[in-house]
């Protein structure tokens, strides 16, 4: 059990609620209802999987990074509390879940995955490389609600697309944000990021400006899909949050970034899909 813990801390199992909610959503809406338990279960699986792999597979990569960082020295895999053999099975009976997954999913879900994974494999060099790897890491998130559509509708819609896109620009403003904290340590080790790159002001800046684009995307899905106040409220929820962060954090001040911030985060995801389900729970079944 001590090794299960050290394992499931290493890939902070705890905030896997980031992108879960809008997996969901995606195959809510790609239902034009409520979609089957089986195939909420196996997203579910899915998700398990292709986060548990990618969270294990960036300690591994940065395993040289995060010995040096001061920030990074209680993680297991820097104090010896789970060994690289250990985390290379994790890795790989995460993946099998992930294929698992796909091959309960449509069948357009397994020929698509090497589609899915390339990101999530890809982010972690990216910071060795450009910049860019705040959208990078939004493109392997949006991938969740994308591909919770593909399973359910066996295609990829425009709205699926505007949601993708979303998840995108929310998850990209926040690790411009989480990136900040780091800004000395990355130009020290000629490691890229925006804030790194563009300074504080100017990368606390690019990020409200995502967060807004982000909004902005959320509302378009809930004008394509035709979806009810309801929704909108969720949205405006969301939106509240993310405002509600970029007042608490300033260049000059970013001690709130914690795990407490984490949790905010991961609001924006409740309540948009909460919203969500609530809207078309609404629809399916009127006031019965």
């Amino acid at each position: 059990m001590g090794k299960l813990k050290a394992l499931l801390e290493n890939i902070e199992f705890t905030n896997s609620l980031f992108a879960l909610p809008f997996a969901y959503m995606g195959a809510i809406l790609a239902a034009r209802g409520l979609p089957s338990w089986h195939d909420v279960g196996w997203i579910t699986v899915a998700m398990v999987g292709a986060r548990s792999a990618a969270m294990a597979l960036n300690r591994v990569i940065d395993l040289e990074i995060d010995k040096r960082h001061p920030r990074c020295m209680e993680r297991p895999m820097v104090t010896g509390a789970i060994t690289m053999g250990e985390t290379a099975v994790f890795i790989a009976v995460s993946f099998g879940l992930l294929f698992w997954a796909a091959l309960n999913l449509n069948p357009l879900c397994l020929k698509l995955l090497p589609l899915g994974v390339l990101p999530l494999v890809v982010y972690s060099y990216m910071k060795r490389i450009s910049w860019l790897c705040h959208l990078v890491l939004g493109v392997a998130l949006a991938a969740a609600p994308v591909g919770a559509w593909l399973a359910v509708a066996g295609s990829v819609e425009l709205p699926a697309l505007l949601l993708g896109g979303a998840i995108m620009m929310w998850i990209a403003g926040f690790d411009i944000i989480y990136g900040s904290l780091d800004v000395d340590f990355d130009r020290a080790n000629r490691l890229h990021s925006i804030p790194a790159h563009f300074g504080l002001v100017r990368g606390l800046y690019m990020s409200r400006v995502f967060h807004a684009l982000s909004v902005g995307l959320l509302l378009s899905v809930g004008l394509v899909c035709k979806l009810s106040v309801l929704y909108y409220v969720g949205v405006a929820l969301a939106g509240a949050v993310l405002v509600y962060q970029h007042i608490i954090v300033s260049p000059g001040d970013l001690s709130r970034v914690n795990r407490k911030f984490f949790l905010h985060n991961s609001m924006v995801g409740i309540f948009v899909f909460v919203l969500t389900l609530i809207d078309r729970w609404v629809a399916v079944h009127g006031g019965t």
